[in-house]
């Protein structure tokens, strides 16, 4: 009885030891770098055939090769790596079932004939000290079958829908900005204008102006109220430069940081104060996500949607993945912004459908409104800069630029019947006008 007790012992220490192997490793934010015998502090971004992501603090992102890491953090990379892939896919995670080593299947043709022993004997004999041996015969399968699980499950959060109402009132504090949902999507209404004053700043201008839109009824923007992971990201350096990407929450589109040249629009002065200027259509749009609207939808609201359905928040000292955002413990995903290019949205994170009549990179996401040119499409007016802009009245606009050193106005307006007059005044006081309707649809 005396053995048997001790060898129950042993074998629960020796269970404690070996059935659980390995533990849980904290997150490492410094990495060794054996082939270049240095340290990096970085924070680590995605493992992807076979190179390492690797996210530093200026946010700029560097890659290496795993090979080029201790074995210690290669594993903690490949950990890591499966559970995001499982988190961002909402997937499960499954680990093969591990063979059989010759000493676990001795461990269990010991356990099997301790068990019969104990059973044959208590039959026989019914003597209590066999219950000992059956129960020690169950303790050596436990450990055995504790090491050697089949299938192991760990299921991730889905993705959360969207919050509709609370959506709805971030979009409704401006005025003219109107709301309203299905299944699907939630319908974004209004004339495409902000209440912010426009255009100032740019200096590569190609001559044209903000009117109203028409991004009412079946031409409103739509953002998922589902949205779902992307399996493959879009990168926004090499697709979707036609179309918007994203609608901010005073109703602007914003469409990719990069013009359909695929330049950066800001870097090259095409941009006004507010990140924004004029399409082909004299149709207002951001190419920089609005981040001065911060201040009207309160601290840690959103300031636009993308159109895969994420919201888009202002700067963040959070640590960001590959496509700028980040995804939460409740398995929500948002966007946030930083000051270089690519500015916001590197890569559309969730899943979008595209536009089957445009092709990369100047394709765009479907549905997307349409616009339509009312003035003939213009070349830029090198040298000229626009130094201002004002609100006359209702549907009433002056604009201010100069070129050589001298200023030229343009007077425009419209009235309820859409018939647009345009003032060209000169530096000498001599002006023109043009007048225009829409062309029927």
């Amino acid at each position: 009885m005396k053995h048997s007790i001790l060898m129950i012992l042993f074998l629960f220490s020796f269970g404690s030891i070996s059935a659980h192997e390995g533990g849980h490793e904290l997150a490492l934010k410094t990495w060794e770098l054996i082939t270049k015998n240095k340290t990096i502090n970085a924070d680590f971004i995605k493992y992807e055939n076979g190179e390492v992501w690797l996210l530093d603090s200026n946010h700029k992102v560097n890659i290496y090769e795993i090979s080029e890491f201790t074995e210690v953090d290669q594993d903690y990379i490949k950990s890591k790596s499966g559970f995001i892939q499982s988190l961002n896919n909402n997937a499960t995670i499954e680990v093969e079932s591990q063979p059989l080593s010759h000493f676990n299947i001795s461990l269990i043709a010991f356990g099997i004939f301790l068990l019969s022993f104990s059973v044959y004997k208590l039959i026989n004999q019914k003597r209590a000290i066999y219950l000992t041996h059956g129960t020690l015969s169950l303790v050596v399968l436990f450990i055995v079958s504790c090491k050697n699980t089949s299938t192991t499950k760990t299921s991730q959060t889905e993705t959360l829908s969207n919050d509709v109402a609370m959506m709805q009132t971030f979009f409704e504090k401006f005025d003219g900005v109107s709301t309203h949902s299905d299944d699907n999507y939630l319908y974004i209404s209004s004339n495409g204008l902000p209440d912010h004053d426009m255009m100032v700043g740019i200096t590569n201008w190609q001559q044209q102006v903000p009117i109203k839109q028409n991004y009412t009824g079946n031409n409103s923007w739509a953002i998922p109220t589902h949205p779902k992971m992307a399996e493959n990201p879009l990168s926004t350096k090499t697709n979707l430069l036609k179309g918007a990407i994203a609608v901010a929450v005073n109703g602007i589109p914003i469409f990719n940081p990069l013009n359909n040249r695929g330049e950066d629009a800001n870097a090259i002065g095409e941009l006004d104060n507010w990140g924004g200027h004029c399409g082909r259509a004299d149709d207002y749009h951001y190419h920089l996500p609005p981040v001065h609207l911060q201040d009207q939808v309160g601290a840690g609201n959103p300031v636009a949607y993308a159109v895969d359905g994420f919201p888009v928040y202002g700067e963040t000292t959070d640590t960001l993945d590959a496509y700028l955002g980040k995804t939460n413990s409740d398995g929500s995903y948002q966007y946030y912004t930083i000051k270089e290019y690519p500015y916001f949205i590197a890569g559309m994170r969730g899943e979008v459908q595209l536009d089957p009549k445009t092709k990369a990179p100047e394709n765009q996401v479907y549905p997307q409104p349409r616009t339509q040119e009312l003035r003939p499409a213009l070349t830029p007016l090198r040298g000229a800069k626009i130094i201002d802009f004002k609100s006359l009245r209702e549907n009433s606009y002056v604009l201010t630029y100069s070129l050589d050193s001298e200023e030229y106005i343009i007077n425009y307006k419209w009235d309820n019947e859409d018939n647009y007059s345009y003032q060209f005044i000169n530096p000498d006081g001599t002006s023109t006008v043009e007048t225009y309707k829409p062309r029927e649809k």
